[in-house]
Parts: structure tokens; sequence; C-alpha cells
């Protein structure tokens, strides 16, 4: 079943601002949260995730239908693509090297950005390009 592409996109918006604080702030708790709210995204589906949830609950009731859909692996992928960087930048505050930190959770919050601003997951499309090169070879 296909999903509103409105929820990912808000869901991408408040991860943007949680990462700009773990930035800001260095809170490896922040991050903690993020982490989790990417693994519930990635396990069960962007609307398992908090945001997802929040979206559906309160902001998706005040929007109108929505009129453009997307399936939903490739956002799914892309939660399990930042759970990935959320969980080194968590190696990198807690145990460190800070830098690693830095760049893991810098790199997330771009492409959050990037989601949220311009509607372009770089986890989708990365999700779409390993579609076509596992096709190709099987």
């Amino acid at each position: 079943m296909d999903i509103d592409v409105r929820g990912p996109r808000f869901g991408a918006a408040v991860t943007a601002l949680v990462l700009a604080a773990v930035l800001i702030t260095g809170s490896v708790w922040l991050l903690a949260w993020q982490t989790l709210a990417f693994a519930l995204g990635a396990a069960g589906g962007v609307g398992a995730s908090p945001y997802g949830l929040l979206f559906r609950a309160v902001v998706r009731p005040r929007l109108g239908p929505p009129t453009e859909f997307e399936a939903p692996e490739p956002p799914r992928f892309a939660q399990a693509v930042g759970l990935v960087f959320a969980a080194v930048g968590l190696v990198g505050f807690g145990l460190g090297p800070a830098w690693l930190g830095l760049v893991a959770t810098g790199a997330a919050l771009a492409a959050a950005f990037l989601n949220a601003a311009f509607g372009y997951c770089l986890g989708c499309e990365f999700y779409l390009l390993v579609r076509r090169v596992t096709v190709r070879t099987e």
C-alpha cells in the first residue's frame, strides 16, 4: 500500500531539527532519541516512527487529502540508512572521536534537510539504485 509523500517529508523536517540541535548541543541523549526514531521507522516503516505517528495523528487531519503517493520501501530503507549514520554518530559522541559524531550526524542532517526542503530523498534514491543493480545481476 502506497503512503502519503507528505509524511516522510514531515518526518525529515523534524529529523533535521533534531539533528541540528544535536550538532549545536553535542547531546548524546538527543542523538539516541533520533537513533530510536530511525530504528522504529526502519523496522515498521515510516508510519511506525514517532514522527510518522505525529504526522498521522496531528498534522494529516489538518491537511487536505493526499494527492501524491509513494511506495513505502524506499523511505523505509532511507530510515535504515539514517539509523546507520545515527549509530555511528552515537559512537563518535559517546566513545570518541568527537569528529566521527560530528561527521556522521552532519551527513544525516544533510540528507534529512534535502528531503524536507526539496523533497529529494537520498536514501530513497540509493534504494532505487541498489534495486536496479541487483535486478541486473540476478
